[in-house]
C-alpha cells in the first residue's frame, strides 16, 4: 500500500443544531467524498447525564464513517487525540479491507484472518498510522452555551498539534467556528502544521445561540477543495519561479 493523506472532519460541540440541514445527512454526504467526519459532545464537569442533544453525536459519526466520544469537560484534550488517532487507524483498516476483498476475495477483511497474519496486517495498518500525511479540520460549535468550554477546547487543540507532530507523516490543521458572524462557518487558523497560535486567537471569540451544524459540515467539506486549488496552484508558481529564476 502507498501512504496517502487522510482526511477528517473534527466536530466538537455540546448540544444539537437547531438550523439548516440535517447534520447526519450532510455527514453522509461528506464521506462519500473520502472526508471521515468525527464528533466530540462535550459535558459540563458536574453534569449527571447527557442532555437530549448529544443523542445526535453519534449519529453525525456514524452517517460521516468517523467515531464519535462523549466526554466530561476535564477529560476533553485526551479524548481528542484519542478520536483523531482512532478513526485514522478505523479509516486505514477499510482501505486495507477493500484491497484484501480485492485479492483474497469479496467475504476477506482483517478479522477473517489467521492471528498470526492479522498482526502482521495491523503493522501494516499502525506503520500507515504514522506514515501518512494527515488533514484534520477542526470544526468548533460557538454556539451560547459552548462559551465556558472555549479556553478547554483550545488547550486540547495545541495537546493534539503536540501529539500529531511526533508521527513522521505530515500534519496540517485548520480550524473554523460556527455559526460565523456573516458566514455559515469562522476561519480562525487556515491550513497550518501547529496549532500553538490559537492561544491568542480563541480568548477573542465570541458566541452566539443558533447552532446551524448541518450546513457548518457542508461548507468544511469544500475547505478541502479549496486547500487542494490552493496548494496546487502554489506549486504552479514555485515551478514558475524555479524555471525562470525569479
Amino acid at each position: 500500500m502507498k501512504k496517502g493523506t487522510l482526511k477528517q472532519i473534527l466536530l466538537i460541540t455540546d448540544g444539537c443544531s437547531n438550523q439548516g440541514e440535517d447534520p447526519s445527512m450532510v455527514a453522509s454526504l461528506v464521506a462519500r467524498q473520502g472526508i471521515t467526519v468525527n464528533v466530540i459532545g462535550i459535558l459540563e464537569d458536574d453534569q449527571q447525564e447527557d442532555p437530549m442533544g448529544l443523542e445526535e453525536v453519534e449519529e453525525i459519526a456514524q452517517a460521516g464513517e468517523g467515531v464519535s466520544q462523549i466526554v466530561y469537560q476535564k477529560a476533553l484534550s485526551q479524548t481528542v487525540q484519542s478520536v483523531t488517532k482512532q478513526a485514522m487507524t478505523q479509516t486505514l483498516q477499510g482501505v486495507v479491507n477493500q484491497e484484501l476483498k480485492q485479492i483474497l476475495g469479496p467475504n476477506q477483511t482483517i478479522e477473517n484472518l489467521p492471528p498470526d497474519q492479522r498482526g502482521e496486517v495491523m503493522e501494516v495498518v499502525e506503520d500507515l498510522g504514522e506514515k501518512s500525511n494527515v488533514e484534520v479540520f477542526v470544526l468548533v460549535d460557538t454556539s451560547a452555551s459552548m462559551q465556558n468550554k472555549l479556553p478547554t477546547v483550545k488547550e486540547a487543540l495545541i495537546d493534539l498539534s503536540v501529539s500529531m507532530n511526533a508521527r513522521i507523516g505530515k500534519n496540517s490543521f485548520s480550524i473554523y467556528t460556527f455559526p460565523g458572524k456573516r458566514k455559515t462557518i469562522q476561519r480562525v487558523i487556515d491550513w497550518s502544521e501547529q496549532l500553538d497560535s490559537i492561544s491568542s486567537i480563541f480568548p477573542k471569540l465570541t458566541s452566539g445561540g443558533i447552532t446551524p451544524t448541518g450546513p457548518a459540515l457542508k461548507e468544511a467539506m469544500y475547505q478541502f477543495s479549496k486547500s487542494k486549488l490552493s496548494r496546487s496552484m502554489k506549486r504552479e508558481d514555485e515551478s514558475n519561479i524555479e524555471e525562470t529564476g525569479y
